[in-house]
């Protein structure tokens, strides 16, 4: 290390300031400027016009011989102490003069990394986007979602009439209150509840999904055991009061129904079909909504609960499992207002 110091000695010295290395010369002169002073004659003594530091007139041989003789002993000083500053500095004085540089507290390695990560935190200019973009990114997400919305569903049709009575009941109730609501209700062919929906985009996705159905059934009869799912309907609720439903008792019933919707859902699932939803089953059984009819939904933004308020705790009548269905949401119903169904299972 100190071998480096001497070779970049040379280099420091030529970057140091010009102050500093005249305080640094003159600090290794000091030692000749007390004999100096020791020549020069006392105030007034010997001095001439100009002050100087020998007097030239009235001087006498003997003196100036003297004079001369000190000078020439004084040269021989200076001139070994100039021979000294010439040699090599021995390593403690190297120490001393690093010591000196303005450098000496700065620690380069950090500033080299401060540079370094200011540089790389330069924070990037965001792209901007015009409004044709997001314009164009808007439509992008609403071609894709309609894409995969659902457009077939697993279906539990209602077939007891005194359920389709009660339900007619109560749809007749609603209109006689109100009559726009005429446009809301759901045909009493087409009551049923929804085990779960499915997008299928092409008739080979619709015949994997009647595959799907027919495998269902050995596993659905494998959790009945051969026990019959008697399912209540008892009482009206509503989703945020745009939907009117008949509920479901809750008992093992209703939990067995949610297992076999949970069991098939995952069988169209592992074929390839995007089913289901992320929201938990709630079995139900829809009367009426707002939805059903656009001029409504202008002009009707909530369905008052009072409408329904005489049959919140009516029991409709019972349902029993018999029958599943592979139906569309769009293709024509059938003559008795019943969805179009692909494919079905039975179950004795």
């Amino acid at each position: 290390m100190q071998g480096l110091l001497r070779r970049l000695l040379p280099a420091l010295y030529a970057a140091w300031p010009a102050a500093a290395a005249r305080a640094l010369l003159a600090r290794r002169a000091v030692p000749a400027l007390p004999r100096l002073m020791a020549l020069r004659p006392a105030a007034g003594a010997g001095e001439g016009e100009g002050g100087g530091l020998l007097s030239g007139a009235g001087e006498t041989p003997e003196h100036g011989g003297l004079e001369n003789v000190q000078k020439k002993k004084i040269f021989e000083e200076n001139k070994k102490e100039t021979k000294q500053m010439e040699e090599p500095c021995p390593a403690d004085s190297v120490d001393s003069l690093m010591a000196e540089m303005p450098f000496v507290d700065t620690d380069i390695e950090d500033k080299f990394i401060t540079h370094t990560t200011s540089k790389i935190n330069i924070k990037k200019k965001r792209k901007r986007t015009t409004g044709k973009e997001i314009e164009d990114d808007t439509e992008r997400k609403k071609k894709k979602k309609k894409q995969y919305q659902p457009n077939y569903f697993i279906s539990l049709p209602i077939t007891n009439p005194e359920i389709n009575r009660s339900i007619q009941a109560v749809q007749d109730a609603v209109i006689q209150k109100d009559q726009r609501f005429s446009k809301a209700m759901i045909h009493t062919g087409s009551l049923h509840v929804t085990m779960f929906v499915m997008h299928l985009s092409n008739e080979e996705e619709i015949s994997i999904a009647v595959g799907a159905l027919s495998d269902s059934k050995d596993f659905v009869e494998d959790l009945l055991k051969g026990k019959t799912v008697d399912l209540s309907f008892q009482g009206i609720h509503h989703f945020k009061n745009e939907v009117g439903f008949v509920k479901l008792a809750e008992n093992d019933h209703t939990a067995i129904l949610k297992e076999i919707a949970e069991t098939m859902k995952k069988i169209f699932q592992e074929k390839g079909i995007l089913a289901g939803e992320e929201r938990d089953f709630k079995p139900h059984l829809t009367f009426m909504k707002l939805s059903k009819s656009t001029p409504l939904r202008k002009q009707v933004k909530k369905i008052d609960p009072s409408l329904y308020e005489d049959f919140k705790s009516h029991y409709f009548g019972n349902e029993i499992l018999h029958r599943l269905d592979l139906c569309s949401m769009l293709k024509k119903k059938q003559p008795n207002g019943y969805y179009y169904c692909e494919s079905s299972i039975v179950f004795d």
